[in-house]
Protein backbone atom coordinates (compact mmCIF):
# COMPACT_ATOMS: atom_id res chain seq x y z
CA UNK A 1 0.00 0.00 0.00
CA UNK A 2 1.67 3.60 -0.55
CA UNK A 3 2.31 5.37 2.47
CA UNK A 4 0.09 8.41 1.55
CA UNK A 5 -2.95 5.84 1.12
CA UNK A 6 -1.90 4.24 4.39
CA UNK A 7 -2.17 7.39 6.24
CA UNK A 8 -5.50 7.99 4.80
CA UNK A 9 -7.09 4.75 6.02
CA UNK A 10 -5.37 5.35 9.49
CA UNK A 11 -6.54 8.97 10.08
CA UNK A 12 -10.25 7.62 9.25
CA UNK A 13 -9.52 4.56 11.19
CA UNK A 14 -8.52 6.88 14.43
CA UNK A 15 -10.95 9.14 13.78
CA UNK A 16 -13.66 5.95 13.53
CA UNK A 17 -12.34 5.03 16.69
CA UNK A 18 -12.99 8.26 18.87
CA UNK A 19 -16.22 8.41 17.55
CA UNK A 20 -16.64 5.16 19.67
CA UNK A 21 -14.73 7.13 22.29
CA UNK A 22 -16.99 10.00 22.41
CA UNK A 23 -20.21 7.75 22.97
CA UNK A 24 -18.52 6.03 25.58
CA UNK A 25 -17.74 8.89 27.68
CA UNK A 26 -20.93 11.20 27.61
CA UNK A 27 -20.12 12.94 30.66
CA UNK A 28 -17.31 14.96 29.35
CA UNK A 29 -16.78 18.15 28.04
CA UNK A 30 -15.00 19.00 24.85
CA UNK A 31 -12.62 20.97 26.69
CA UNK A 32 -11.44 18.16 27.91
CA UNK A 33 -9.17 17.66 24.76
CA UNK A 34 -6.97 20.21 26.58
CA UNK A 35 -5.43 17.69 29.06
CA UNK A 36 -5.52 15.21 26.57
CA UNK A 37 -3.54 16.92 24.09
CA UNK A 38 -1.18 17.71 26.56
CA UNK A 39 -0.69 13.68 27.79
CA UNK A 40 -0.59 13.08 23.89
CA UNK A 41 1.92 15.11 23.60
CA UNK A 42 4.04 14.10 26.50
CA UNK A 43 3.99 10.54 25.08
CA UNK A 44 5.20 11.46 21.98
CA UNK A 45 8.17 12.66 19.83
CA UNK A 46 8.25 16.73 20.35
CA UNK A 47 7.22 19.28 17.90
CA UNK A 48 10.49 20.22 17.17
CA UNK A 49 10.93 17.05 15.74
CA UNK A 50 8.11 16.57 13.76
CA UNK A 51 8.20 20.20 12.40
CA UNK A 52 12.61 21.70 12.83
CA UNK A 53 12.88 24.78 13.20
CA UNK A 54 15.64 27.50 13.94
CA UNK A 55 16.39 28.34 17.27
CA UNK A 56 15.97 24.92 18.86
CA UNK A 57 18.36 24.15 21.58
CA UNK A 58 18.64 20.86 23.31
CA UNK A 59 18.73 22.22 26.54
CA UNK A 60 15.92 24.91 26.20
CA UNK A 61 13.95 22.91 23.68
CA UNK A 62 12.81 24.40 19.98
CA UNK A 63 10.36 27.92 20.38
CA UNK A 64 7.93 25.86 18.93
CA UNK A 65 7.39 23.41 21.97
CA UNK A 66 7.70 26.59 24.30
CA UNK A 67 5.26 28.53 22.06
CA UNK A 68 2.66 25.27 22.28
CA UNK A 69 2.83 24.36 25.98
CA UNK A 70 2.40 28.31 26.55
CA UNK A 71 -0.70 28.33 25.27
CA UNK A 72 -2.00 25.01 26.11
CA UNK A 73 -1.23 26.35 29.81
CA UNK A 74 -2.74 29.73 29.30
CA UNK A 75 -6.04 27.76 27.94
CA UNK A 76 -6.34 25.76 30.84
CA UNK A 77 -5.96 28.00 33.74
CA UNK A 78 -8.36 30.46 31.83
CA UNK A 79 -11.09 27.42 31.75
CA UNK A 80 -10.50 26.72 35.23
CA UNK A 81 -10.63 29.84 36.19
CA UNK A 82 -13.85 30.35 34.56
CA UNK A 83 -15.50 26.81 36.13
CA UNK A 84 -14.53 28.65 39.35
CA UNK A 85 -12.34 25.81 40.39
CA UNK A 86 -11.50 24.75 44.07
CA UNK A 87 -8.28 25.53 44.15
CA UNK A 88 -7.86 25.40 47.95
CA UNK A 89 -9.19 21.95 48.62
CA UNK A 90 -7.58 20.33 46.15
CA UNK A 91 -4.29 21.38 47.10
CA UNK A 92 -5.25 20.31 50.85
CA UNK A 93 -6.17 17.09 49.47
CA UNK A 94 -2.54 16.49 48.02
CA UNK A 95 -0.49 18.04 50.42
CA UNK A 96 3.03 15.70 49.66
CA UNK A 97 2.26 16.67 46.24
CA UNK A 98 2.40 20.32 46.82
CA UNK A 99 5.42 20.06 49.11
CA UNK A 100 7.39 17.95 45.99
CA UNK A 101 6.51 21.28 43.71
CA UNK A 102 7.46 23.97 46.55
CA UNK A 103 10.74 22.09 47.05
CA UNK A 104 11.34 21.59 43.22
CA UNK A 105 10.61 25.22 42.78
CA UNK A 106 13.23 26.11 46.10
CA UNK A 107 16.02 23.83 44.54
CA UNK A 108 16.54 25.77 41.97
CA UNK A 109 18.57 28.56 44.15
CA UNK A 110 21.37 25.90 44.04
CA UNK A 111 21.35 25.13 40.74
CA UNK A 112 24.02 25.56 38.78
CA UNK A 113 21.46 26.46 35.31
CA UNK A 114 18.80 28.12 37.17
CA UNK A 115 17.29 29.52 34.17
CA UNK A 116 16.94 26.07 32.47
CA UNK A 117 16.16 24.77 36.06
CA UNK A 118 12.94 27.12 36.16
CA UNK A 119 11.86 26.59 32.52
CA UNK A 120 11.62 22.74 33.63
CA UNK A 121 10.18 23.86 36.57
CA UNK A 122 7.14 25.08 34.56
CA UNK A 123 6.56 22.01 32.84
CA UNK A 124 5.88 20.41 36.26
CA UNK A 125 3.90 22.90 37.62
CA UNK A 126 1.85 22.53 33.93
CA UNK A 127 1.40 18.83 34.94
CA UNK A 128 -0.56 19.51 37.87
CA UNK A 129 -2.39 22.10 36.45
CA UNK A 130 -3.23 19.63 33.64
CA UNK A 131 -4.59 16.83 36.19
CA UNK A 132 -6.60 19.96 38.22
CA UNK A 133 -8.75 20.20 34.83
CA UNK A 134 -9.43 16.33 35.03
CA UNK A 135 -10.72 17.14 38.30
CA UNK A 136 -12.70 19.71 37.49
CA UNK A 137 -14.76 17.77 35.01
CA UNK A 138 -18.30 16.77 36.07
CA UNK A 139 -17.14 12.77 36.12
CA UNK A 140 -13.51 13.01 36.85
CA UNK A 141 -12.96 9.17 36.65
CA UNK A 142 -14.81 8.80 33.60
CA UNK A 143 -12.83 12.04 31.82
CA UNK A 144 -9.35 9.53 32.86
CA UNK A 145 -11.21 6.74 31.27
CA UNK A 146 -11.42 9.23 27.76
CA UNK A 147 -7.87 10.51 27.74
CA UNK A 148 -7.12 6.71 28.19
CA UNK A 149 -8.59 5.75 25.22
CA UNK A 150 -7.88 8.66 23.33
CA UNK A 151 -4.17 7.86 24.00
CA UNK A 152 -4.88 4.46 22.94
CA UNK A 153 -7.03 4.92 20.02
CA UNK A 154 -4.55 7.96 18.51
CA UNK A 155 -1.13 7.07 19.35
CA UNK A 156 -1.33 3.22 18.99
CA UNK A 157 -2.51 3.26 15.06
CA UNK A 158 0.04 6.25 14.48
CA UNK A 159 3.00 4.40 15.90
CA UNK A 160 1.80 1.38 13.61
CA UNK A 161 1.87 3.26 10.62
CA UNK A 162 4.82 5.48 11.17
CA UNK A 163 6.85 1.84 11.70
CA UNK A 164 5.81 0.48 8.52
CA UNK A 165 5.44 3.01 6.25
CA UNK A 166 7.51 6.15 7.06
CA UNK A 167 10.90 4.35 8.93
CA UNK A 168 11.88 7.72 9.06
CA UNK A 169 9.88 8.52 11.93
CA UNK A 170 9.00 5.45 13.13
CA UNK A 171 12.33 3.51 13.09
CA UNK A 172 15.76 3.96 14.69
CA UNK A 173 18.92 1.82 15.07
CA UNK A 174 20.62 0.90 18.54
CA UNK A 175 23.06 2.79 19.99
CA UNK A 176 24.54 -0.32 21.86
CA UNK A 177 23.48 -3.19 19.69
CA UNK A 178 22.96 -1.59 16.11
CA UNK A 179 19.56 -3.26 15.43
CA UNK A 180 16.53 -1.86 14.71
CA UNK A 181 14.49 -0.47 16.87
CA UNK A 182 10.69 0.56 16.71
CA UNK A 183 9.87 3.93 18.01
CA UNK A 184 6.79 4.82 16.57
CA UNK A 185 5.12 7.96 17.71
CA UNK A 186 7.98 7.98 20.51
CA UNK A 187 11.47 9.12 20.59
CA UNK A 188 13.01 5.89 21.15
CA UNK A 189 12.39 2.30 21.83
CA UNK A 190 11.70 2.62 25.91
CA UNK A 191 9.23 5.45 25.33
CA UNK A 192 7.23 3.21 22.77
CA UNK A 193 7.76 0.56 25.52
CA UNK A 194 6.02 2.69 27.93
CA UNK A 195 3.11 3.90 25.85
CA UNK A 196 2.52 0.05 25.02
CA UNK A 197 2.19 -1.42 28.87
CA UNK A 198 0.38 1.80 29.71
CA UNK A 199 -2.02 1.18 27.22
CA UNK A 200 -2.17 -2.63 27.21
CA UNK A 201 -3.02 -3.06 30.92
CA UNK A 202 -5.57 -0.03 30.46
CA UNK A 203 -7.39 -2.01 27.70
CA UNK A 204 -7.08 -5.77 29.34
CA UNK A 205 -8.85 -3.63 32.58
CA UNK A 206 -11.32 -2.34 29.84
CA UNK A 207 -12.68 -5.77 28.37
CA UNK A 208 -12.08 -7.10 32.18
CA UNK A 209 -14.72 -4.60 33.51
CA UNK A 210 -16.97 -4.82 30.40
CA UNK A 211 -16.87 -8.71 30.47
CA UNK A 212 -17.68 -8.58 34.53
CA UNK A 213 -20.89 -6.26 33.72
CA UNK A 214 -19.13 -3.57 35.38
CA UNK A 215 -19.57 -1.09 32.18
CA UNK A 216 -21.76 -1.44 29.53
CA UNK A 217 -21.30 -1.63 25.79
CA UNK A 218 -22.06 1.34 23.69
CA UNK A 219 -21.84 -0.51 20.49
CA UNK A 220 -21.95 -4.34 19.88
CA UNK A 221 -18.75 -4.55 18.62
CA UNK A 222 -16.73 -2.44 21.26
CA UNK A 223 -15.10 -4.92 22.57
CA UNK A 224 -14.25 -6.18 19.23
CA UNK A 225 -12.45 -2.77 18.07
CA UNK A 226 -10.87 -2.97 21.77
CA UNK A 227 -9.11 -6.40 21.31
CA UNK A 228 -7.76 -5.14 17.82
CA UNK A 229 -6.09 -1.55 19.23
CA UNK A 230 -4.93 -3.85 22.21
CA UNK A 231 -3.47 -6.76 19.38
CA UNK A 232 -1.57 -4.16 17.87
CA UNK A 233 -0.51 -2.51 21.08
CA UNK A 234 1.46 -5.73 22.43
CA UNK A 235 2.66 -6.40 18.63
CA UNK A 236 4.42 -2.87 18.71
CA UNK A 237 5.48 -4.16 22.66
CA UNK A 238 7.59 -7.70 21.47
CA UNK A 239 9.49 -4.92 18.78
CA UNK A 240 11.33 -5.87 15.81
CA UNK A 241 12.46 -9.20 18.02
CA UNK A 242 16.30 -9.96 19.12
CA UNK A 243 16.96 -7.83 21.79
CA UNK A 244 15.78 -4.86 20.35
CA UNK A 245 12.58 -4.13 22.34
CA UNK A 246 11.70 -2.42 25.84
CA UNK A 247 12.39 -5.55 28.19
CA UNK A 248 11.81 -3.43 31.62
CA UNK A 249 8.18 -2.28 29.78
CA UNK A 250 7.13 -6.14 29.39
CA UNK A 251 8.67 -7.05 32.79
CA UNK A 252 6.75 -3.89 34.24
CA UNK A 253 3.18 -4.95 32.57
CA UNK A 254 3.64 -8.75 33.56
CA UNK A 255 3.96 -7.37 37.13
CA UNK A 256 0.99 -5.31 37.06
CA UNK A 257 -1.00 -8.12 35.70
CA UNK A 258 0.05 -10.26 38.08
CA UNK A 259 -1.33 -8.12 40.76
CA UNK A 260 -4.21 -7.28 38.89
CA UNK A 261 -4.71 -11.14 39.01
CA UNK A 262 -4.05 -11.51 42.33
CA UNK A 263 -6.86 -8.63 43.57
CA UNK A 264 -9.41 -10.71 41.65
CA UNK A 265 -8.28 -13.67 43.27
CA UNK A 266 -8.57 -12.04 46.62
CA UNK A 267 -11.59 -10.39 46.03
CA UNK A 268 -13.54 -14.01 44.86
CA UNK A 269 -11.86 -15.86 48.37
CA UNK A 270 -13.62 -13.33 50.44
CA UNK A 271 -10.70 -11.62 52.10
CA UNK A 272 -9.72 -8.23 53.00
CA UNK A 273 -6.08 -7.30 52.20
CA UNK A 274 -4.61 -5.76 55.86
CA UNK A 275 -4.60 -1.88 56.11
CA UNK A 276 -0.93 -0.91 54.92
CA UNK A 277 -0.19 -3.94 52.47
CA UNK A 278 0.42 -2.21 49.46
CA UNK A 279 2.10 0.57 50.65
CA UNK A 280 4.57 -1.52 52.12
CA UNK A 281 4.70 -3.66 49.08
CA UNK A 282 5.37 -0.32 47.17
CA UNK A 283 7.94 1.13 49.36
CA UNK A 284 10.25 -2.23 49.41
CA UNK A 285 10.49 -1.95 45.63
CA UNK A 286 11.46 1.91 45.85
CA UNK A 287 14.27 0.77 48.44
CA UNK A 288 15.12 -2.21 46.04
CA UNK A 289 15.74 0.35 43.02
CA UNK A 290 17.57 2.69 45.43
CA UNK A 291 19.99 -0.26 46.79
CA UNK A 292 20.29 -1.17 43.07
CA UNK A 293 22.14 1.96 42.23
CA UNK A 294 24.58 0.90 45.10
CA UNK A 295 25.14 -2.15 44.57
CA UNK A 296 25.95 -1.44 40.99
CA UNK A 297 22.80 -3.53 39.96
CA UNK A 298 23.51 -6.75 41.55
CA UNK A 299 20.31 -7.65 42.85
CA UNK A 300 18.52 -7.01 39.20
CA UNK A 301 20.54 -9.11 37.47
CA UNK A 302 17.96 -12.04 37.47
CA UNK A 303 15.94 -9.60 35.74
CA UNK A 304 18.24 -8.90 32.80
CA UNK A 305 19.10 -13.01 32.81
CA UNK A 306 14.89 -13.76 32.23
CA UNK A 307 14.51 -11.11 29.82
CA UNK A 308 18.09 -12.31 28.10
CA UNK A 309 19.82 -8.86 28.59
CA UNK A 310 23.55 -8.46 29.37
CA UNK A 311 24.56 -8.82 33.11
CA UNK A 312 25.52 -5.13 32.77
CA UNK A 313 22.17 -4.33 32.21
CA UNK A 314 22.64 -2.44 28.50
CA UNK A 315 25.52 -0.23 30.04
CA UNK A 316 23.42 0.87 32.90
CA UNK A 317 25.94 -0.73 35.91
CA UNK A 318 28.90 1.54 34.32
CA UNK A 319 26.44 4.59 34.20
CA UNK A 320 25.58 4.28 37.65
CA UNK A 321 29.21 3.95 38.80
CA UNK A 322 29.92 6.94 36.70
CA UNK A 323 27.52 8.97 38.49
CA UNK A 324 26.88 7.81 41.68
CA UNK A 325 30.09 9.48 43.19
CA UNK A 326 28.56 12.51 41.77
CA UNK A 327 25.53 12.39 43.60
CA UNK A 328 27.01 11.88 46.39
CA UNK A 329 28.50 14.79 46.66
CA UNK A 330 25.58 16.80 47.58
CA UNK A 331 23.42 13.82 48.75
CA UNK A 332 20.94 15.38 50.71
CA UNK A 333 19.63 18.13 48.31
CA UNK A 334 20.69 17.72 44.75
CA UNK A 335 22.07 19.64 42.59
CA UNK A 336 18.60 21.42 42.19
CA UNK A 337 15.84 20.44 39.98
CA UNK A 338 17.27 20.05 36.30
CA UNK A 339 20.27 20.99 37.25
CA UNK A 340 22.18 18.42 36.20
CA UNK A 341 21.20 16.66 32.76
CA UNK A 342 22.19 19.52 29.94
CA UNK A 343 24.16 18.82 26.78
CA UNK A 344 26.84 19.02 27.84
CA UNK A 345 26.82 16.61 30.62
CA UNK A 346 25.08 14.20 28.44
CA UNK A 347 27.90 13.96 26.44
CA UNK A 348 30.64 13.66 29.57
CA UNK A 349 28.85 10.35 30.44
CA UNK A 350 28.16 9.40 27.05
CA UNK A 351 24.39 8.67 28.15
CA UNK A 352 20.94 10.22 27.91
CA UNK A 353 20.39 10.06 31.49
CA UNK A 354 20.98 7.68 34.57
CA UNK A 355 18.56 5.11 33.31
CA UNK A 356 16.94 4.79 37.32
CA UNK A 357 14.66 7.04 38.21
CA UNK A 358 15.94 6.90 41.79
CA UNK A 359 19.33 7.55 40.47
CA UNK A 360 18.06 10.87 38.38
CA UNK A 361 15.96 11.95 41.43
CA UNK A 362 19.24 11.65 43.70
CA UNK A 363 21.14 13.82 41.63
CA UNK A 364 18.67 16.14 41.18
CA UNK A 365 17.25 16.69 44.20
CA UNK A 366 18.54 14.06 46.61
CA UNK A 367 17.89 12.11 49.31
CA UNK A 368 15.18 14.44 50.27
CA UNK A 369 13.64 14.49 46.97
CA UNK A 370 13.49 10.56 46.99
CA UNK A 371 11.58 10.55 49.97
CA UNK A 372 9.14 13.34 49.21
CA UNK A 373 8.30 11.97 45.80
CA UNK A 374 8.31 8.18 47.87
CA UNK A 375 5.63 9.83 50.14
CA UNK A 376 3.60 10.83 47.36
CA UNK A 377 3.31 7.46 45.78
CA UNK A 378 2.98 6.12 49.32
CA UNK A 379 0.05 8.24 50.02
CA UNK A 380 -1.54 7.74 47.12
CA UNK A 381 -1.28 3.93 47.23
CA UNK A 382 -2.96 4.45 50.89
CA UNK A 383 -5.88 6.08 48.70
CA UNK A 384 -5.85 3.30 46.14
CA UNK A 385 -6.20 0.40 48.55
CA UNK A 386 -9.07 2.31 50.21
CA UNK A 387 -10.53 2.66 46.90
CA UNK A 388 -10.30 -1.09 46.33
CA UNK A 389 -13.04 -1.44 48.92
CA UNK A 390 -15.23 1.03 47.65
CA UNK A 391 -14.57 0.76 43.99
CA UNK A 392 -13.35 -2.41 43.36
CA UNK A 393 -11.78 -1.50 39.41
CA UNK A 394 -10.43 1.90 40.15
CA UNK A 395 -8.71 0.43 43.21
CA UNK A 396 -7.37 -2.39 40.96
CA UNK A 397 -6.29 0.01 37.86
CA UNK A 398 -4.70 2.81 40.56
CA UNK A 399 -2.51 0.40 42.43
CA UNK A 400 -1.70 -1.38 39.67
CA UNK A 401 0.04 1.35 37.61
CA UNK A 402 2.01 2.34 40.98
CA UNK A 403 3.47 -0.92 41.12
CA UNK A 404 4.32 -0.60 37.21
CA UNK A 405 5.59 2.66 37.46
CA UNK A 406 7.50 1.94 40.88
CA UNK A 407 9.08 -0.96 39.06
CA UNK A 408 9.97 0.30 35.83
CA UNK A 409 12.00 3.13 38.20
CA UNK A 410 14.21 0.69 38.67
CA UNK A 411 16.42 0.36 35.35
CA UNK A 412 14.35 3.69 33.74
CA UNK A 413 13.77 7.10 34.52
CA UNK A 414 10.25 8.79 35.05
CA UNK A 415 9.72 9.85 38.51
CA UNK A 416 12.20 12.62 38.64
CA UNK A 417 9.81 14.14 36.64
CA UNK A 418 5.82 15.08 37.05
CA UNK A 419 5.72 15.73 33.22
CA UNK A 420 7.01 12.66 32.29
CA UNK A 421 3.92 10.24 30.73
CA UNK A 422 4.36 7.64 33.23
CA UNK A 423 4.39 9.63 36.58
CA UNK A 424 1.66 11.84 34.82
CA UNK A 425 -0.23 8.64 34.49
CA UNK A 426 0.12 8.53 38.27
CA UNK A 427 -0.83 12.25 38.75
CA UNK A 428 -3.53 12.71 36.76
CA UNK A 429 -5.26 9.05 38.87
CA UNK A 430 -4.57 10.61 42.21
CA UNK A 431 -5.58 13.68 41.70
CA UNK A 432 -8.87 13.30 39.24
CA UNK A 433 -9.89 10.76 42.70
CA UNK A 434 -9.73 13.51 44.80
CA UNK A 435 -11.92 12.56 47.96
CA UNK A 436 -13.73 15.96 48.42
CA UNK A 437 -14.57 15.91 45.07
CA UNK A 438 -15.85 12.55 44.72
CA UNK A 439 -18.10 13.57 47.82
CA UNK A 440 -19.63 16.69 46.28
CA UNK A 441 -20.74 14.81 43.15
CA UNK A 442 -22.27 11.31 45.50
CA UNK A 443 -23.99 14.32 47.53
Amino acid sequence: MPPKLALIFCIAFVLFLLRIEHKQSPDVTKALWIPTIWMLYTFSKPLGIWFPTSGANPDFGSPLDRAFLIILMSIALWILIRRRFDWSNAINENAWLMVLIVYMLVSILWSNIPTISFKRWIRELQAILMAFFVLSELSPRQAMESIFRRIAYILIPFSLLLIKYFPKYGVNYGRWVGGQMWIGVSTQKNGLGRLCFVVVFFLIWSLVRRWQGHKALVWKYENHIEIFVLAIALWLLKGPGGITYSATSIISLAVGLLFYGGFYFIKKSGKNLAAGTLMAIVGIVIIFGIVAIFTGGSNVGYLAASAKRDATLTGRTAAWAALLPVAMQSPLAGRGFGGFWTSGTKGIYNISGAHSGYLDMLLGLGFLGILLISLFLLTSCRKAQRELKQNFDWGALWFCYIIMIVVHNIVESSIDSLASPLTAVILFITISSTNVFLRRQQA
